[in-house]
């Protein structure tokens, strides 16, 4: 089969679509052929060498397919079903094994490419709504890269819940996205204290669920409430510097969490409760989740490029080249 291989930790160029062995589904598992593999900053994390993986290594972890093997063991899949996963190390691959009690059901009528595109962003953004902090009606959040793919999920589902949105994004045309999704105020990510502010007054954001990290923390400081919470659960700018313990307690005493997918999505059950919310969204039709960018895998350097750069919107997944 072909797979995207990378033979050290480099930088976009070196991710090589090549000849590798098969996989072979074992005890407990089920081998897939990829239908979508998604694209996120883990994988671009891991081949830079932020997060060590072994090399020689294909990255990827979440997908969509059909399964057309099963292991030893396993009975809750047969050949045939449309399975769909995040945490399935190898999904840049014509095929692709995943342990069976991390493969979900995509349901009938929901296509597996959006299902791929729901996976890891839309179970993050469910978590966060519902379990890191439990937002509610009349509540506020701030939500930074309101454009991005975690972003754009979280606005819709705050303001479906009847929650206020702050949000951030880069440049006005990500800006007018943002707030075409229910956004009432958004600024850039050096201005958005300010541009808060003015419209709602000192400290008025409830929970900021920031992805974004150094160029964003020091603001979310400065913008929540008293007994407020900072969700830092990416760090697509870099990592936040070393913080003061005392600089919670200076800003209203608090509560800051780094909160994991693999944490909050460990238990089947959970992995359950989550994609099946995220999936009846999607086909109650108000959740959108956007696809900005599809790319044949052979190109998966050019959908690292673009995603690093911040120039897209929305979900980048790779398909195997028809050729």
């Amino acid at each position: 089969m072909r797979a995207v291989r990378l033979d050290a930790k480099g930088g976009p160029d070196d991710l090589l679509w090549t000849s590798v062995p098969e996989p072979v589904a074992g005890k407990g598992q089920i081998r897939v052929r990829l239908a979508a593999a998604g694209v996120n900053f883990i994988d671009i994390y891991q081949r830079g060498g932020l997060y060590p993986v072994e090399f020689p290594f294909i990255p990827g972890l979440e997908g969509s397919g059909v399964v057309d093997q099963v292991g030893e063991g396993v009975t809750r899949w047969a050949i045939g079903d449309r399975v769909a996963w995040f945490a399935a190390t190898g999904s840049y691959a014509e095929f692709v094994v995943v342990d069976a009690e991390k493969a979900v059901a995509v349901p009938p009528g929901l296509e597996l490419e959006a299902a791929a595109a729901c996976m890891l962003q839309g179970i993050t953004a469910e978590y966060l709504v519902r379990d890191t902090y439990h937002l509610d009606a009349g509540q506020s959040c701030l939500v930074h890269a309101g454009a991005g793919g975690v972003g754009r999920l979280l606005i819709q589902m705050a303001a479906h819940i009847g929650a206020r949105v702050f949000a951030t994004a880069g440049t006005p045309e990500k800006q007018q996205i943002a707030r075409d999704l229910g956004a009432e105020v958004v600024g850039g990510y050096h201005d958005f204290v300010d541009t808060i502010e003015k419209v709602a007054g000192s400290r008025p954001v409830d929970v900021a669920y920031d992805g974004v990290g150094r160029a964003t923390f020091e603001g979310d400081l400065r913008v929540v409430r008293r007994f407020g919470t900072i969700v830092l659960f990416g760090q697509s700018s870099g990592s936040v510097a070393p913080l003061d313990l005392q600089e919670l307690n200076r800003n209203g005493s608090l509560f800051v969490t780094r909160p994991s997918i693999f944490h909050y999505a460990a238990a089947r059950e959970d992995l359950e409760r989550y994609t099946t919310a995220v999936f009846e969204a999607v086909q109650e039709g108000w959740l959108d989740v956007f696809v900005g960018g599809r790319y044949p895998m052979n190109e998966a350097s050019s959908a690292h490029k673009a995603l690093e750069a911040r120039t897209t919107t929305g979900k980048l997944l790779l398909v195997p080249p028809t050729a």
